[in-house]
């Protein structure tokens, strides 16, 4: 671990979470919902998703010139971290495409912490403790509960196997960005500089699919822009908090964000959340909380 990362861990270390640091960090979970919910709310959820996430590559470009370079070390780590997010993108525009914000969102950000779980665990040869197999029954029977809901329903079961699978993208990710950031010695740069590459990929994409693509684009600015600052805000707003509170607490408070998803989901674009999907999405965040928090 890096000298910086230690400092962090070192200052947030026996401190409990306030209660604003806690407003905060809930409110760094609502913006992330909130840019999937963008992403969902538009005709074609690929445009949005690349229009997005060049807004935050462009936000992120401007910014880097004020931070330090992440150690080369952790330079490889970015490059493969932008691959597999670039296949996330895709993944959730896909979902989105077909399914609703509250049913995907939760089972991609519910099922991936369950996944490191495991994985981490077999990796190392330990055994899970209690808590931690409360926790994996209980996102377990969410996943169960809400694809059981929608094929009740009549609903595609295409948008939960995109969504699960692309829970395995993010669980990649955060295995890579995990071992980066602390490589890094400068975790907020080292954010910021694979927001910036991720608009590279994106990019491309728009050249590549041609003039449907791009027809309207200069119509998306302020969509991009508005969606890639709710992305970077909430990426902000988490490592801030952690250098206030404890990382395990912040990270499980973090995962309100699936609450949020199908809160918005229901409300904002008027999605049928059934006893079944709203169960499952409690499952889940209760589930992760006892992941992350144990």
């Amino acid at each position: 671990m890096s000298s910086s990362a230690h400092s962090v861990s070192g200052a947030s270390a026996g401190r409990s979470m306030s209660a604003g640091v806690l407003l905060v960090v809930l409110a760094g979970a609502l913006l992330h919902a909130s840019w999937n919910l963008l992403v969902k709310s538009r005709r074609d959820t690929h445009v949005a998703t690349a229009t997005m996430y060049l807004g935050a590559g462009l936000l992120a470009a401007l910014a880097l010139p004020l931070l330090p370079t992440p150690a080369p070390a952790s330079w490889p780590y970015l490059a493969a971290s932008t691959v597999v997010e670039f296949a996330y993108g895709l993944l959730l525009a896909a979902a989105y495409r077909v399914g609703d914000l509250s049913h995907a969102y939760p089972l991609m950000r519910g099922t991936a912490p369950l996944l490191v779980a495991i994985g981490s665990a077999a990796l190392v040869g330990e055994h899970l403790s209690w808590p931690l197999w409360a926790g994996v029954v209980l996102v377990s029977s969410g996943v169960l509960s809400m694809i059981f809901g929608a094929s009740q329903s009549g609903h595609s079961g295409t948008a939960a196997r995109l969504a699960l699978l692309n829970a395995v993208v993010i669980a990649t990710y955060t295995v890579i960005d995990g071992i980066g950031v602390r490589l890094s010695g400068a975790p907020f740069a080292y954010g910021l500089w694979l927001f910036a590459l991720l608009a590279v990929p994106w990019l491309m994409w728009f050249l590549v699919r041609g003039q449907p693509a791009r027809q309207g684009w200069h119509r998306q600015i302020g969509f991009g822009i508005g969606g890639g600052a709710c992305s970077l805000a909430s990426y902000a707003l988490a490592l801030w908090a952690m250098t206030r509170a404890p990382v395990a607490a912040v990270a499980a408070v973090r995962e309100s964000s699936i609450l949020f998803g199908t809160l918005l989901g229901a409300v904002v674009l008027h999605e049928r959340v059934t006893w079944a999907r709203a169960l499952g999405a409690v499952a889940i965040t209760l589930g992760v909380l006892i992941i992350r928090g144990a």
